[in-house]
């Protein structure tokens, strides 16, 4: 059985792009930005412009290669099969591990409600029933999930709305002084390694690109849908790291699993923030919902292209095995990746995944690079490039390794396993 292949309007596309970035990333990485403190702002500042880059790359490819099934048709095109292979690997891997860290956050907004959530044993159980729900809903088909996303988003800009504007109303310049580089340490060496971390929130600008064959019109939608999603992201972004650092000391921040349930409690009181907690916790489901779709697009693409068993997809038609098998994998990760803290958990998981996300778009700036016809998008690949990698070497060593692991991994499946062509008659080889 199949999924049904619904098109997109633009419009929808570009809320699923802001919908894929507006979630755990804004509602929990004050927290995991404590040591960073509001000198973060320089971070965020810097990844939105290179999203916004990316989002432009990804707007090029779309607008030159109208017919590339997703990331890894736009790999294959430039660089041949083994970097397509490659990439739909990578992407269909960090998609599955970035799940995991959504639900994690999740959690910790519901802890919020109830408490017992955050000793790890409970906060596991959680995590994997927030899974498999979402799992569940994208089984019901495409433009299900893709509505789901949409609706969530409005739900979820009210808690951001209600804590930027507490952020007016209390801000204080003392303590986002006073919080701007815990750690004493050079700035030079604080906002580069914060980086990776900062960008999970950005990590879905390629959302539209990975729909190119749900859209209907791809030439044209994925450049609109991925420039709108971007820029909505960024201005929120940076107005709401600013109301948080400038209301609760870092210090605080870092013992925290709902950031802004914290700030609007301290500025409108406990009721408003459970609103506010609430609305965050269906954003979640809404963003989880969203990447859940991006991993089984990436797998049923992979399929067509012949890089994974056709039984993953067929044609323009992802079969209900394989969010099955995605909620299985995201499953163990949830329980092998636990650690004390939701905190800790959250930070191991989307580190892994940026790296991992990050090298997948430098392989689609080459690609850009290579088949671009004009210097405006050559540019734009070099610009692309230059961030990624920049991004990918200031990680820390731990981000790092277990990409390393993969692609070593994926390699030597690429030189053991089939090397054949596509064979999918539904998608012509490339």
């Amino acid at each position: 059985m199949t999924l049904a292949g619904a098109k997109l309007h633009w419009g929808l596309a570009a809320l699923v792009v802001a919908g894929n970035m507006i979630g755990s990333g804004v509602y929990l990485l004050p927290a995991t930005l404590a040591a960073t403190g509001s000198s973060s702002l320089i971070g965020w500042i810097v990844a939105g412009g290179g999203a916004i880059t990316l989002a432009l790359v990804f707007a090029a490819l779309g607008r030159s290669q109208p017919d590339a099934d997703g990331l890894p048709g736009f790999a294959e095109r430039g660089l041949g099969r083994f970097f397509g292979f490659h990439t739909t690997l990578a992407f269909w891997a960090a998609a599955l591990i970035g799940n995991v860290a959504i639900a994690v956050a999740a959690t910790g907004y519901l802890a919020f409600f109830f408490p017992a959530l955050k000793e790890p044993v409970n906060a596991t159980l959680c995590n994997l029933a927030l899974i498999w729900l979402v799992t569940g809903a994208y089984v019901l088909g495409v433009r299900t999930a893709a509505r789901f996303a949409a609706i969530t988003l409005v739900i979820g800009l009210a808690p951001i709305v209600a804590a930027v504007i507490a952020g007016a109303v209390a801000f204080d310049p003392e303590v986002f002084a006073a919080s701007w580089n815990p750690t004493g340490q050079p700035l030079t060496a604080t906002v580069p390694a914060s980086l990776v971390v900062i960008f999970w929130a950005f990590l879905g600008v390629e959302s539209a690109a990975v729909l190119s064959q749900r859209v209907r019109d791809p030439s044209r939608d994925v450049g609109r849908a991925s420039i709108a999603g971007v820029s909505l992201a960024t201005v929120i972004y940076i107005a709401a790291s600013v109301a948080v650092f400038g209301v609760i000391p870092a210090a605080v921040l870092a013992q925290s699993s709902s950031p802004y349930a914290d700030l609007i409690a301290r500025v409108f009181g406990a009721s408003i923030a459970g609103i506010a907690a609430a609305c965050a916790v269906i954003k979640a489901m809404g963003t989880l919902g969203g990447w859940v779709m991006m991993a089984g697009e990436t797998a049923r693409a992979g399929a067509r292209q012949g890089y994974l068993p056709r039984g993953f997809g067929q044609g323009d038609r992802t079969t209900r095995a394989t969010p099955l098998l995605g909620g299985a994998i995201m499953s163990i990760v949830a329980v092998i990746s636990n650690q004390p803290t939701l905190g800790e958990q959250f930070g191991l998981l989307i580190g892994v995944t940026s790296v991992l996300t990050l090298a997948v778009y430098a392989v689609c700036c080459i690609s850009l690079l290579r088949r671009a016809r004009g210097g405006g998008d050559r540019a734009l690949a070099l610009v692309g490039l230059g961030f990624s990698a920049a991004a990918v070497l200031a990680a820390a060593p731990g981000y790092i390794a277990p990409t390393l692991v993969f692609v070593a991994a994926v390699t030597l499946a690429w030189m053991f396993w089939l090397r054949r062509p596509a064979v999918d008659p539904a998608g012509p080889a490339h």
